[in-house]
């Protein structure tokens, strides 16, 4: 999976502070959890993601840096979102098709 640039920092920073990533780890969980489906919770933490990276972007200098480059501007977190709640919560199982309960 290939991340942008903003989200690539972002990403760095949060593995390098283990309390920052065990925040993100539980976070994650706790929104597939709670969604319906896998799109809902990637479209919550997209969003989430965004507004901690503009909230970061004021006091980490690296996101400080990052932050004068791409403004005011908003930026998906989609890809790193994607990333997390395959990489730290469980898969969940498949619904079996209309084909595959239709048998041979």
């Amino acid at each position: 999976m290939s991340l942008n640039r903003s989200e690539q920092l972002l990403h760095d920073y949060i593995q390098q502070h283990r309390e920052e990533r065990q925040f993100w780890q539980n976070k994650v969980r706790s929104i597939v959890t709670g969604a319906n489906d896998g799109p809902s919770a990637v479209a919550r933490l997209d969003l989430e993601l965004w507004r901690y990276l503009e909230e970061r972007s004021s006091v980490v200098p690296v996101l400080v840096a990052a932050a004068r480059s791409y403004g005011a501007k908003r930026i998906s977190m989609k890809n790193l979102a994607e990333y997390w709640v395959r990489l730290w919560t469980e898969p969940r199982p498949k619904k079996p098709s209309s084909e595959s309960l239709a048998g041979p």
